[in-house]
């Protein structure tokens, strides 16, 4: 009986690594690699791109207070997500109802989050590169809005407006369509963040802009970028890191990845030849600033429907956002009067709301197995789920961000004073300047 024993004791430590390692997922390497090389790219696409391409164009007196924000909203973010921002966004509310708008809490401080931990939405891949990966999302967001309040805003209101942005805007909206929310269970089509990024985004920097009004000497002196370079820089750099951007939201180093990255470069270049020609006829020079804004455009229509359209679709979709985004940024800013200092809303928030409808007519189930629209599919229902998206995005970021911006006004307040915005924010703001 003594030595049935031992045998038995023997047998089951032999088989403790066996169930540990039944226990253990099996994650995939190459999709593990690709997605961090991913999140590399999303996060060079805020820092340094972004921060480049609006630094550039503003006037030299406020380069580094532009720089400030898209640095400064990274690490805010960064440390948000981590706290609560990911537990929001992409965890289950044990409310079912409420699950449908918020997420729940099990990720506060990341605490349930283990070397071994998986999402189910992300099954091949660590928890902790699925959750970096979204990360790298909820930091460019908010960052994206401050190309509407450049030159006039407080740093101090810029940080705080980050901070609450992001908790009460962006996780609840990721959640609506990617978290296992209302809309992404109704069946509306957002790849990699048209309406949950773009749209949401450039909405924000509209009413912002409104809010804080026009630059001091709008109109009477030259508001001319002061180093267009550094724009043409930072515009490559998103252009290359939005393959990270596009291609990532697969969230694996599969065929679809493949197709999205392809669609994206059709797309951004196409968009930029058309911004190009628009200007070239109407204003009869082709700028620089311009062609590189087409291909921002591009960038952003593409973005909802880059795993879901073929080649044509995506060329279809880039010639439209070039031309669209340039009468939007250009000839309706002009005739309405408002002062999107850096075309937040008439690149982001247009070139996104156009490119999520726009899936609703090129998605193709031939390129993605139950993204059916209308030009190849007959499925004219999924227009209609598109206007659904894009109504809801920003009806919800218009009114919250109006709330959280009069709330900032009534206690930090929001814009510089007269003086400070006349002599410039670097040094009134960080004590610095471009000269040192």
């Amino acid at each position: 009986m003594k030595f049935f024993k031992m045998m038995g004791t023997a047998i089951g430590l032999a088989l403790i690594p066996t169930i540990a390692s039944a226990a253990t997922p099996k994650f995939d390497s190459g999709d593990t690699a690709w997605m961090l090389t991913s999140s590399a790219l999303v996060l060079m696409m805020t820092v340094p791109g972004l921060a480049l391409f609006y630094g550039g164009m503003v006037r030299k007196k406020n380069v580094l207070a532009t720089l400030a924000q898209s640095f400064g909203a990274t690490c805010i973010v960064t440390v948000l997500w981590m706290l609560i921002g990911y537990s929001l966004a992409f965890t289950t509310n044990t409310n079912s109802a409420a699950n449908q708008f918020i997420g729940g809490f099990d990720q506060f401080l990341l605490g349930k989050m283990g070397v071994n931990a998986v999402n189910p939405l992300a099954a091949t891949i660590p928890e902790s590169v699925y959750m970096f990966f979204q990360m790298t999302f909820a930091i460019i967001t908010p960052a994206l809005i401050a190309g509407s309040l450049a030159d006039r805003m407080k740093f101090s209101a810029f940080m705080w407006f980050m901070s609450l942005w992001l908790l009460l805007v962006y996780c609840p909206i990721a959640h609506w369509v990617w978290g296992g929310g209302w809309l992404g269970a109704m069946g509306a089509l957002d790849f990699a963040g048209g309406t949950v990024v773009h749209l949401n985004a450039g909405t924000a920097a509209l009413v912002t802009c409104l809010m804080l009004g026009k630059r001091i000497g709008l109109g009477s002196e030259s508001m001319a970028p002061h180093n267009l370079v550094l724009s043409v820089i930072g515009a490559s750099l998103l252009w290359v890191g939005w393959f990270g951007f596009n291609a990532g939201s697969a969230v694996t180093a599969g065929a679809m990845a493949g197709m999205a990255a392809a669609a994206t470069q059709i797309a951004t270049a196409a968009a930029a030849i058309a911004w190009t020609a628009a200007e070239w006829i109407i204003a009869k020079k082709p700028s620089v600033l311009g062609m590189v804004s087409g291909a921002v455009a591009g960038l952003v229509a593409i973005t909802p429907a880059s795993g879901y359209v073929d080649p044509a679709g995506a060329l279809l979709i880039g010639l439209a956002a070039g031309s669209v985004c340039y009468i939007s940024a250009v000839w309706v800013k002009r005739l309405i009067g408002y002062d999107d200092a850096l075309d937040a809303w008439g690149v982001h928030g247009v070139g996104g709301a156009l490119g999520a409808i726009l899936t609703g007519v090129f998605a193709s189930n031939a390129i993605n197995p139950g993204a059916k629209g209308w030009l190849h599919d007959g499925n004219f229902h999924q227009m209609l789920l598109q206007f659904y998206d894009v109504a809801a995005t920003f009806v919800y970021c218009a009114i919250v961000t109006f709330l959280i911006l009069k709330v900032l006004d009534l206690t930090v307040g929001l814009r510089v004073s007269r003086d400070v915005e006349i002599e410039g924010l670097d040094f009134n703001l960080h004590g610095e300047t471009v000269h040192g």
